[in-house]
């Protein structure tokens, strides 16, 4: 399970790949596999084995110029190489490293299932030419995700699998959250993410908003205020687009929230706000919002409409501008439900007997 050289798992707060191999790992182990992690030295997760080159994760590396940074992964995939080739007891790899981890083994390798985490519209070049030689294999986080790739890495799809959460286990039996008046926007501050729109309309239409998660590397007000000029883009969409709106009432950024007081704080907002301009992959921040309790409304485009159920779980438009009606509606939805609905399909455990499936159709 090749996790990359980043962040260690699971990561301390942000770090999205990180957890979903967190949440993957332990019930596959439940299910007899046996799981060799290629992470960083400081992960924690429990596995069979932990291969790393690197004793700390090395995302601020991502920050320095390509020329200095552009070893690392080359480091981290030679490690996965080696341990392979030195063992004989390892059936398959399953390889979440962006780009990279699509580099061959050698024909006498083991199958790849390589999952594909984000917008396929990039690495054009990569994906439009891509040839797996019959052993490496994808998959995707979502039908609309896989639908969008280049005609030859759609020919090497196995199908998707949605993403899962811990908190989905037992939430059907759990009691509804006790609501408060303000909306959350989840994630990093990026325009894809859209928490300008959500910040103008927060303004426009009297409703209170917060925003979580962090702006480039700054994980706190804090520290954002105290970095100086970046060349960072979601730096420069923040101060540019969004930061005008943030008044600490009606709009407040928190940066990174971690659990628990993230998921305190998407359980009591009365709905989790997702003001869209790309087609999210995955959606994390749906799974666990609905898991909460809590409903999505949001821009029916990319994942939303295979993980929300219109009128039931949450509620959804093409206009972002039909959002602050929604908002006013979704009281309407019951908690329940969206707890039930995570509880039926984004549980660890079903998202593990479908990767084992695939396991078992690429051997």
């Amino acid at each position: 399970m090749n996790a990359g050289p980043w962040l260690p798992v699971p990561p301390d707060g942000y770090g999205g790949i990180e957890n979903i191999v967190a949440t993957l790992v332990p019930p596959l182990r439940a299910l007899g596999v046996e799981v060799v992690l290629a992470s960083v030295g400081s992960s924690t997760l429990a596995v069979d084995e932990l291969v790393s080159v690197f004793p700390e994760g090395q995302f601020p590396q991502l920050q320095r110029p390509y020329n200095q940074v552009n070893g690392v992964v080359p480091a981290h995939q030679h490690a996965v190489v080696r341990a392979v080739r030195e063992r004989d007891d390892i059936d398959l790899v399953h390889d979440h490293v962006e780009a990279a981890g699509l580099a061959t083994l050698g024909r006498d390798g083991p199958p790849v299932l390589h999952t594909l985490h984000w917008d396929l519209r990039k690495h054009p070049e990569l994906y439009g030419t891509f040839d797996g030689g019959g052993r490496v294999w994808v998959n995707g986080v979502s039908a609309d995700q896989v639908s969008r790739a280049p005609e030859a890495l759609r020919a090497h799809s196995v199908g998707h699998v949605h993403l899962a959460t811990p908190l989905a286990e037992g939430a059907d039996r759990r009691r509804p959250p006790e609501k408060g008046d303000y909306v959350v926007i989840l994630g990093r501050v990026t325009p894809g993410k859209g928490q300008d729109v959500g910040a103008r309309l927060a303004h426009r239409y009297g409703f209170d908003l917060v925003l979580a998660g962090p702006v480039g590397p700054y994980h706190s007000p804090a520290a954002l205020a105290s970095a100086s000029t970046s060349d960072n883009p979601d730096v420069r969409y923040f101060r540019e687009k969004v930061a005008p709106y943030v008044d600490g009432q009606r709009v407040r950024w928190l940066g990174t929230v971690r659990p628990p007081a993230r998921d305190d704080l998407v359980a009591g907002a009365r709905a989790v706000l997702a003001p869209l301009r790309w087609s999210e992959p995955g959606g994390t921040f749906v799974v666990e919002a609905l898991a909460l309790g809590t409903p999505v409304v949001g821009i029916s485009i990319g994942c939303l409409p295979e993980l929300v159920e219109h009128g039931r779980t949450g509620l959804l438009t093409g206009d972002a501008e039909e959002l602050p009606a929604l908002l006013e509606s979704v009281a309407k939805l019951d908690p329940a439900d969206a707890m039930r609905a995570a509880a039926a399909r984004f549980t660890p455990s079903i998202m593990a007997a479908r990767y084992l499936d695939l396991y078992r159709r690429l051997l």
